[in-house]
């Protein structure tokens, strides 16, 4: 996805959080966004490796995993997650993690909360994350639209205020496995959202190396 994205010539990444929690590499991973992000926002799964979150509140999958990444977690992709926030802005943007309404445990998948997303914030843009599906809505003249966004779709800004999320790159759930992220281009005020392949089954074979879930290798295929 990295090398994607420098192809795009882009003058600044950002992330929405979730670094470490399911993968089979949370070292590089912090070690790449660390390296590779200006803005990097903290997620509920990095709050759970570090012991901010009880295990008890996650999926009995996302926990294992958890735990296991506690156990080969660095010292200084520790220090790189401890120091991060689960909001960020810039001029006319605004990212949280999850949601605006709860930063750390909310979906943005339908009206309510987008709408109340909307409420919460000012900007012209907000990007979330957290649901692993790419998705927009936009707000204007007090009424709300949105929908699920297909890898290749290109949209237009230049109306209303947008909330987007780029979806995944290392799990996607939208029946899309390839890794997703979203170009923001705000001179001409448009959205472009990528999808490129990645090596699937490597991955799998690293998370069952590690004794990882099954689970967690398997939807690895099928975007889910």
């Amino acid at each position: 996805m990295l090398d994607a994205v420098a192809g795009e010539e882009v003058d600044a990444v950002w992330c929405l959080g979730d670094l470490v929690g399911y993968g089979p590499r949370p070292n590089e991973c912090c070690e790449e966004v660390e390296r590779a992000a200006s803005i990097c926002l903290v997620g509920n799964h990095d709050l759970g490796v570090l012991g901010r979150l009880p295990l008890e509140d996650f999926t009995d999958d996302a926990a294992a995993a958890a735990r296991w990444s506690q156990s080969v977690l660095s010292d200084e992709a520790r220090t790189y997650l401890e120091r991060l926030e689960s909001l960020g802005s810039t001029e006319d943007v605004q990212l949280v993690h999850a949601s605006p309404r709860d930063p750390v445990w909310e979906y943005v998948l339908g009206e309510e909360a987008a709408l109340a997303a909307f409420h919460l914030t000012t900007a012209p843009f907000v990007l979330v994350g957290h649901s692993h599906v790419a998705l927009a809505f936009v707000f204007q003249d007090e009424a709300l639209d949105g929908a699920v966004v297909p890898g290749g779709a290109e949209l237009d800004l230049a109306s209303g205020r947008w909330l987007l999320n780029p979806g995944s790159v290392g799990q996607p759930r939208d029946g899309d496995p390839r890794a997703a992220y979203l170009v923001l281009d705000f001179d001409a005020k448009r959205a472009l959202f990528r999808r490129v392949p990645y090596p699937i089954g490597r991955t799998q074979e690293e998370i069952r190396e590690h004794g990882l879930p099954e689970a967690l290798a398997d939807r690895l295929a099928h975007g889910m």
